[in-house]
């Protein structure tokens, strides 16, 4: 395995998994031959190019860099496998692209490839407003101090950020008030690294944990936390899917492609919340649990009874909170658009800027909880890992620029990259779907 030890994106790496590992010494680099390498050549291969732009103009490569620190995180995450279980690697191109390919997404400049979010340019700035759910739309007449919800309230939301004398901040505020998942473009990526989880100490370490026959409970849902799932059972982990009865995953209303890739192999248990037996089951489970991931609001469990600040764990359990903002500001939903924007990342086009990928900080937050589970894994386990959509996207973000100018253009049907570096040329391929997604 090429663990490219030698290379900024290691360095960027071994700040976020130095905290939950500091004893972890990856293996000598193997060599690296930078005349080989090209990262918009690589965003052109992978079919993540191919989702961000406009959807009458050119594909666009400003995010390029940042499948370089996804491509350096797998094979980390590759190596860390290897210690503590069977070694686990993707594609890079699959990772971000794959729900994208089963569902024939494209690129749809300022609105997302799936739909459900849009960019939105204010007076003063640009933010991000998801509609996803009915409550979201039954939100709009509020943040619009209207009677009733608009016929086009996509229009109506876009005229109020462009008419109102204030920032892009303000409708924010309005729609987070209200609980719709907002946010505001940053203006520049961060100027320090940013670290995408942060962890605290819930039990003493233990001695062999592994990854190869643990218990890993999934309370996740969607695409980020299943993906971390999928990634520690690929490595040999037993993963139990746990849904609860009245609010089954909403990924299950969209492809069964998707939802079987996810989840292939998994255990599936299905509770009542809201049943003292049900509450019980699931307090049994995660007592016996080696991992634990969930993405609920942190008053999700706490209302049962079950947050990990508040119940024993034994020695060596990790918890992973997948969380749009941090467990430090709870009730801020997001989703993975809204958060890319949160966090920077984003494509440009022109100076204005166009979603990048499909709900890009989902596959990337999925490769991050994997990797951070394997780390605290490594050295004895027993922590809480806070893990930050926003801040994964400003993570990546902040390696977005790192490229110099390459030429897009049109041949007859197909759009090309040339780089002139290395006087190559990669065609952009479009969204690369996963091998195995039989229902």
């Amino acid at each position: 395995m090429n663990v490219r030890a030698d290379t900024p994106h290691h360095h960027r790496l071994r700040e976020w998994y130095a905290p939950l590992c500091p004893e972890v010494i990856l293996p000598a680099p193997l060599p690296l031959d930078p005349a080989l390498d090209c990262a918009v050549l690589d965003w052109a291969a992978s079919g993540a190019m191919g989702l961000t732009g406009f959807p009458d103009g050119p594909p666009v490569a400003s995010p390029a860099a940042a499948i370089g620190l996804l491509a350096e995180s797998i094979s980390v995450l590759e190596w860390m496998t290897g210690e503590i279980g069977s070694p686990v690697s993707m594609d890079p191109g699959v990772v971000l692209s794959g729900r994208a390919a089963l569902r024939g997404l494209t690129r749809s400049g300022q609105t997302s490839a799936g739909g459900s979010t849009r960019l939105l340019q204010a007076a003063e700035g640009w933010c991000a407003v998801t509609l996803s759910r009915p409550t979201d739309f039954d939100a709009v007449p509020a943040i619009l101090a209207a009677d009733d919800v608009p016929d086009d309230p996509w229009s109506a939301l876009a005229n109020a950020a462009r008419l109102a004398p204030g920032s892009a901040a303000e409708l924010v505020a309005r729609c987070r008030l209200l609980g719709v998942p907002a946010a505001t473009l940053l203006s520049a990526p961060a100027a320090q690294p940013v670290i995408p989880f942060r962890s605290s100490r819930i039990a003493p370490r233990a001695s062999g944990t592994a990854l190869s026959g643990a218990m890993v409970v999934d309370l996740s849902s969607m695409w980020a936390g299943p993906l971390c799932a999928h990634l520690l059972g690929q490595a040999g982990a037993r993963v139990v899917k746990v849904e609860g009865a009245t609010r089954p995953d909403g990924a299950r209303r969209g492809d069964p492609r998707f939802f079987s890739w996810l989840h292939d192999g998994h255990e599936q248990l299905t509770l009542d919340f809201h049943a003292p037996a049900g509450r019980a089951a699931l307090a049994a489970l995660l007592a016996e649990a080696d991992v634990v991931i969930e993405a609920s609001r942190p008053r999700a469990l706490a209302q049962l009874g079950l947050a990990p600040e508040e119940r024993p764990h034994r020695a060596g359990q990790v918890w992973l909170s997948i969380t749009g903002h941090g467990r430090a500001e709870p009730e801020l939903a997001a989703f993975g658009d809204d958060a890319a924007v949160a966090g920077g990342l984003v494509g440009r086009h022109q100076g204005e800027p166009v979603f990048c990928a499909d709900a890009v900080v989902d596959p990337l937050s999925g490769v991050c909880g994997a990797l951070a589970v394997s780390a605290a894994l490594l050295c004895g386990g027993g922590l809480l890992v806070d893990l930050s959509m926003r801040a994964v996207a400003a993570a990546f973000a902040s390696v977005s620029s790192e490229h110099g100018p390459h030429d897009v253009y049109r041949d007859g049907e197909e759009w090309r990259v040339f780089c002139p570096r290395l006087s190559r040329h990669q065609a952009v391929l479009p969204p690369q779907a996963p091998v195995s997604t039989e229902c």
